[in-house]
């Protein structure tokens, strides 16, 4: 067992190491030689045995109660969308690892390629993993790695021109981050995940902190800024939907508010985008 992943005990392990004593309201005396709680102190504010703490850490024991899971998600002060994550890790423990499916490459919809031609505004159709699977010309006019085939983590992380577009990249990426771990969840073994998170941990040193950190967000809906290089800045709402029928895919629309300046400069941009859709049917294929 030992040699087995250990997501819960990775998760906690590295949660724990962000709250400090003064957050728990733990009495800091002498010299900490590690960053955050020590482990008997969250057993201790959690009500729980050091022991059997120790051993969820180690991957010892991996049956802890919903109970036991929440009151440490309280010491480690996680919000919902972290606690869901941590129950979800938790009754992993509990499951029966099978053989996984072969994996499937994920397809777009024809109807929602036909949705996307007909929208007046920045469309696009993202997978589980991040993939743009489809676009709509304007998105791809917003950006140029708003088009299928294209990798949105692996574009901000890697691409120069890509961040230029964020006046806030470096603050903005974090929250992508934990979006992308609430999107995988406990799926930590499909073959597309290891060879992105590997990709991106070698390639982007912020990328590989932020990934440390465990943060877990969902990815809701936000204005964003954006610094295009034809009609400067502008900032746009990002609204984001499940797609019924397609798990994993969500269509993402970008929107101005009416009568700003930003909404004038994006009937610029849809002026000089009149093309069709584009998208691969047959999934992204990134690599």
């Amino acid at each position: 067992m030992a040699d087995e992943p250990n997501p819960l005990g990775e998760y906690v392990r590295a949660r724990r190491e962000l709250v400090t004593p003064e957050q728990a309201g733990v009495p800091a005396f002498g010299v900490r030689r590690v960053p955050g709680l020590r482990r008997e102190e969250v057993a201790l504010l959690a009500g729980i045995s050091a022991d059997y703490y120790l051993r969820l850490e180690q991957g010892r024991d991996r049956n802890p109660s919903v109970q036991v899971l929440e009151s440490i998600a309280r010491v480690l002060r996680l919000d919902e969308a972290a606690t869901a994550h941590l129950l979800r890790l938790g009754a992993g423990g509990t499951r029966r690892r099978r053989p996984r499916p072969r994996v499937r490459k994920e397809t777009v919809a024809p109807g929602i390629t036909k949705l996307l031609a007909t929208l007046p505004l920045p469309a696009l159709v993202e997978g589980r993993y991040f993939d743009v699977l489809a676009a709509n010309s304007l998105a791809t006019a917003l950006s140029p790695h708003f088009t299928a085939g294209a990798n949105r983590l692996r574009s901000l992380f890697l691409d120069p021109a890509e961040q230029a577009l964020y006046p806030s990249w470096e603050s903005a990426v974090g929250g992508m981050v934990a979006a992308f771990r609430e999107s995988v969840g406990t799926d930590t073994d499909d073959p597309r995940f290891i060879e992105l998170v590997g990709e991106l941990s070698l390639a982007s040193p912020l990328f590989s902190r932020l990934w440390a950190r465990h943060d877990v967000q969902a990815c809701e809906a936000a204005p964003k800024d954006i610094d295009h290089p034809q009609v400067g800045g502008l900032r746009l709402n990002r609204e984001r939907l499940s797609i019924d029928g397609s798990p994993g895919q969500t269509l993402v629309l970008y929107h101005p508010d009416p009568g700003t300046d930003a909404a004038d400069k994006l009937t610029l941009l849809a002026s000089a985008s009149r093309t069709p859709a584009t998208g691969r049917h047959q999934g992204a294929g990134v690599r």
